[in-house]
């Protein structure tokens, strides 16, 4: 289904909610390291939360920070679950044991997608500034499958894992995970100050995806997802998608701790606030949206027969490196 054909829709399916910003570890790439804003207390949360059920929003992810550091995590899900929203969380793993795992289950949370960087420990815990991260991430992938949530790895490609596919796959199987989201590098925060040492070249990302996609082929009991709307240019985009590039503004949107509402995590422009702004009505009339579900190919993309499907690639890499979500993915191989 295309963009001219998918209705817009009256809310985001999706919010991806960074209800915090403190963090245990200190990864090389993070996105939310320089966020110090202030977060909102619980009261105000809960009732933003019933502006975002009210607005026909399907799901929320609850992520930070590490979202298990903030004091009210259960309290605050088991409310979001009682409005009838899907609720589902990103999280390093460190903090979630057993019982945490039960709890999380009896909050509501029917999904926990869990970071893991690499198949080998020290090149986990070296790139996540913690020892021991790796070890206590796969055991909580075991607790919380026990407990009866779905569980899935997350790993974000770059310079230290993009030759380990096979390697990744075989942890992901190991541990019976229903899904492992192979996510694009992107340049916010200190992804942005150590790109130079993390990101690939655009022939590296076109062999990296080469690989992925063909593991995503013929592995079974797995769904590998690739959301890098890049991988057009191979002929890879998932036919039932229901945008075409980004889906950033189009199906979800991103809410930070002090309940600024932006495009995506990546993309830091405020374009309202969950307590003071009406969720409908910014997803409708947001001039910055509308520019991204809108995007014009510049240079490189004018006369690409992929733009239809591709956009453009990423919008948020392309402003993060550039200053212009129309220009083309820098990560792009194509001439």
């Amino acid at each position: 289904m295309s963009n001219e054909t998918l209705p817009q829709l009256q809310a985001p399916l999706t919010i991806n909610w960074a209800i915090n910003n403190s963090c245990n570890f200190a990864c090389s790439h993070c996105y939310s390291r320089e966020d110090t804003h202030e977060e909102l207390p619980r009261d105000v949360l809960y009732s933003s939360l019933e502006k975002v059920a009210k607005a026909g929003v399907f799901s929320i992810n609850f992520g930070g920070g590490e979202p298990l550091l903030h004091p009210h995590l259960l309290e605050i899900a088991a409310f979001a679950s009682g409005l009838g929203l899907r609720v589902s969380m990103n999280s390093n793993g460190w903090l979630i044991d057993q019982a945490k795992a039960a709890e999380l289950k009896q909050a509501g949370f029917t999904k926990v997608g869990i970071s893991i960087d690499s198949h080998r420990a020290e090149v986990h815990d070296s790139f996540r500034g913690v020892k021991g991260s790796h070890a206590r991430a796969l055991a909580a992938l075991d607790h919380l499958r026990e407990a009866g949530i779905t569980t899935s790895i997350s790993t974000v490609i770059c310079r230290i894992n993009s030759t380990t596919i096979d390697e990744l796959v075989a942890v992901a199987l190991d541990k019976r995970v229903g899904q492992l989201n192979f996510h694009n590098f992107k340049c916010s925060g200190l992804g942005m100050a150590n790109k130079d040492d993390l990101d690939l070249t655009p022939a590296e990302w076109k062999d990296f995806y080469r690989a992925a996609i063909a593991a995503k082929h013929t592995v079974k009991d797995l769904d590998i997802s690739l959301d890098d709307p890049i991988i057009a240019l191979l002929d890879a985009r998932d036919a039932g998608t229901l945008v075409k590039g980004s889906v950033c503004g189009k199906l979800s949107l991103n809410i930070k701790a002090n309940g600024d509402m932006t495009p995506c995590g990546f993309i830091p422009i405020v374009i309202g606030n969950i307590v003071r702004d009406d969720l409908r009505q910014v997803w409708k009339d947001s001039a910055v949206l509308e520019k991204m579900r809108n995007k014009q190919p510049t240079g490189k993309c004018s006369g690409c027969s992929k733009y239809d499907d591709c956009l453009g690639g990423c919008t948020a890499r392309a402003l993060a490196l550039t200053g212009d979500m129309n220009s083309p993915d820098p990560h792009c191989w194509g001439n």
